[in-house]
C-alpha cells in the first residue's frame, strides 16, 4: 500500500513538472509577440501621436509669415500599404533637406530606437489660404480682363505654383494666356507676358549694386518680355543681360 502510495506521488510529480514546464515554453513564446504589440508598427496607417507630430513639424515649417495669409491647413497623407516596417519604440518625424512645405510636400519619418532601423517618406499637403483674386465668370484664352470680371476672394494660395494675384490694377486690362473658370483663383501663369520693348529699340538699363544703383542706355538687342531675361548692347559694345521690368526698361544685378 505505501509503496502505491509513493508510486501515485511520485507521478504526480512528473506531471506536475511536465505541465509547469510546457506553461513556461510557451510562455516564451509568446512573450516577444507581446512586447512587440506596445511598439510602434506604422505601415500602413499612423500611430495619433505619430500624426499629430507630423502636423505640428510641418506647421512649424511652413511659410506662413506671408503678408495677407488666413490660416493653413495641414493634410496628412498614408504610407504605401506595400511598406512592412520592423516594430519600432521611437519613431521620429523630420523635415528633409530643401523640402518646401507648400502643396504637395513630404515628411520624413525614421526608426530610431528598434531592432531594425529604417526611414521612409510620408506624403503631406500643406494649404495656405489668404486673399486673392478669383474670376468671376468663364474667361477664355485670349479675352482681357475686365474691371467686373474679378473679385477678392479667400483662396489657397499654394495650390498651384504660379503666383496668385491680389491686386486688381496689376490684372485689368491684361490678356490671358490660359482660360479661367468660375470661381478659379488668377495666377500669374494665366496672364500673357508684357513686350515692354522690342529689338533695335534704346533702352534705359539700370545696374544694381549694393546700396546705389548706375542708370544708362543701350540699343535692345533681343525682345524685352515682362520679367524675362534680355539683352542690350551699350555704345561700348558691351552686352549687358538683365530682366525686362517696364516699358523700355531693364534692369541688371552687379
Amino acid at each position: 500500500m505505501k509503496a502505491a502510495c509513493a508510486l501515485i506521488l511520485c507521478l504526480t510529480r512528473c506531471l506536475w513538472l511536465a505541465v509547469c514546464t510546457t506553461l513556461f515554453g510557451l510562455f516564451g513564446l509568446l512573450a516577444p509577440a507581446l512586447a512587440q504589440t506596445t511598439q510602434t508598427a506604422l505601415a500602413p496607417g499612423l500611430d495619433s501621436v505619430i500624426e499629430q507630430q507630423v502636423r505640428q513639424l510641418a506647421l512649424a515649417g511652413t511659410q506662413a509669415a506671408l503678408p495677407g495669409v488666413t490660416r493653413v491647413d495641414i493634410g496628412v497623407g498614408t504610407l504605401d500599404s506595400r511598406l512592412r516596417l520592423a516594430p519600432c519604440q521611437r519613431v521620429e518625424p523630420y523635415l528633409p533637406p530643401n523640402t518646401r512645405l507648400w502643396g504637395k510636400a513630404r515628411i520624413g519619418l525614421r526608426c530610431t530606437q528598434g531592432s531594425t532601423l529604417w526611414n521612409v517618406y510620408l506624403p503631406i499637403t500643406v494649404k495656405v489660404y489668404g486673399p486673392a483674386l478669383v474670376s468671376v465668370a468663364a474667361l477664355a484664352a485670349g479675352s482681357v480682363v475686365g474691371d467686373a470680371d474679378v473679385i477678392q476672394a479667400e483662396v489657397d494660395l499654394a495650390e498651384d505654383p504660379s503666383l496668385a494675384l491680389h491686386d486688381s490694377a496689376l490684372v485689368v486690362g491684361r490678356m490671358l494666356a490660359r482660360p479661367l473658370s468660375p470661381g478659379q483663383s488668377l495666377r500669374q501663369a494665366h496672364l500673357k507676358l508684357r513686350q515692354w520693348f522690342a529689338a533695335g529699340e534704346t533702352v534705359q538699363v539700370t545696374a544694381r549694386g549694393s546700396g546705389f544703383s548706375v542708370v544708362g542706355e543701350g540699343q535692345a538687342i533681343s525682345a524685352g518680355l515682362e520679367g524675362q531675361p534680355a539683352r542690350v548692347r551699350t555704345d561700348s559694345g558691351r552686352v549687358l543681360v538683365g530682366v525686362a521690368v517696364g516699358e523700355r526698361k531693364m534692369e541688371l544685378a552687379l
